[in-house]
């Protein structure tokens, strides 16, 4: 591990908890979902600077930041881009003309009203990091991460995201309001930017971020905490085997990429630790964030008010770290 790498992030992340108070947790996880080259759902109430994190990020990253607003009426060429008839020279040809999904941060706000083609069009870019228009293949940026948001109380004119989609994310983020004192700070905070300028920001070269995902791509896990990592999610689709709370909260369990992800994961939480191999708590670390979205409850758990956070923490109190 390179100290140079390290120090570079937490540059990164120090800078974005100043800019986005109170949002620590949201703040590590992004970091987490940059370094494993994952895409992330954030889930929260209005005003929970969820904006704001994700354009804090690009500043301190120097990256391009393309916006797109989902509505019902959104056609999959607005956000993959189209090709048009261009002058050139006398001569009219076709030339593609890019969307925003070509800059290397989406910030896709409010997800879930995007119709199924944009959804669609959307899912191919975030798995394959390419988009297809009229036959004709582009690739998107090296840096390229979507970064989603969604409104837990508006269903009003939403499409709900397919459970194909909803696993693509790497991660899912709860983000939920701050406690008093930082909501203080925050009002300072913008009182403050309201009467000058906003302080500059340290810029860090990208190159950290793939150098540090090479790290994390070549760095072991021990086949006790591999074997850690299968039981907690084989425990989704086998509820019964554990406990009758979740053979009664869990319908439909989590996929094989809950795995692949949950491994990712906890190899970048033990690289921002400053280790070289990872222990089962990292793994504990991150499985809410990676494991909330990929399981499907149960009309009992629904009708109790359960949370898939609930069901999560009864999964790692059941399954026995090896």
């Amino acid at each position: 591990m390179t100290t140079q790498h390290h120090s570079a992030i937490e540059s990164m992340m120090q800078q974005m908890s100043e800019s986005v108070i109170g949002q620590d947790e949201v703040v590590r996880t992004l970091t987490l979902a940059l370094l494993c080259n994952g895409h992330v759902l954030l889930e929260g109430l209005p005003g929970t600077a969820k904006t704001r994190s994700i354009k804090t990020l690009s500043q301190v990253l120097q990256a391009d930041l393309g916006r797109i607003q989902f509505t019902p009426d959104l056609l999959p060429s607005d956000v993959t881009g189209n090709e048009i008839y261009q002058d050139n020279n006398g001569v009219h040809e076709l030339q593609f003309q890019e969307g925003p999904l070509f800059n290397e941060l989406i910030l896709a706000d409010e997800i879930n009203r995007a119709p199924a083609k944009v959804q669609s069009a959307l899912l191919e870019a975030m798995e394959e990091r390419q988009i297809t228009v009229a036959g004709k293949t582009y690739a998107l940026p090296p840096l390229f991460m979507v970064l989603a948001t969604q409104n837990p109380i508006e269903q009003e004119g939403t499409y709900p995201l397919p459970e194909a989609q909803m696993d693509r994310f790497l991660m899912k983020i709860s983000v939920d309001y701050p406690d008093a004192a930082a909501e203080l700070s925050i009002i300072k905070l913008l009182q403050k930017e309201e009467g000058q300028p906003k302080t500059e920001l340290q810029m860090i070269s990208q190159e950290h971020i793939f150098a540090a995902r090479t790290d994390i791509q070549t760095m072991s896990v021990s086949p006790a905490v591999e074997q850690y990592i299968v039981d907690l999610v084989v425990a989704t689709r086998h509820p019964e085997r554990f406990s009758e709370k979740l053979q009664r909260w869990i319908e439909i369990g989590s996929s094989p990429r809950a795995s692949i992800s949950l491994h990712r994961s906890c190899r970048a939480s033990a690289w921002l630790a400053g280790r070289d191999y990872v222990i089962p708590e990292d793994v504990q670390s991150v499985i809410h964030s990676v494991m909330r979205h990929r399981m499907i409850l149960s009309y009992h758990a629904l009708a109790d008010q359960v949370t898939p956070d609930a069901v999560i923490d009864e999964i790692v109190n059941q399954v026995a770290v090896g």
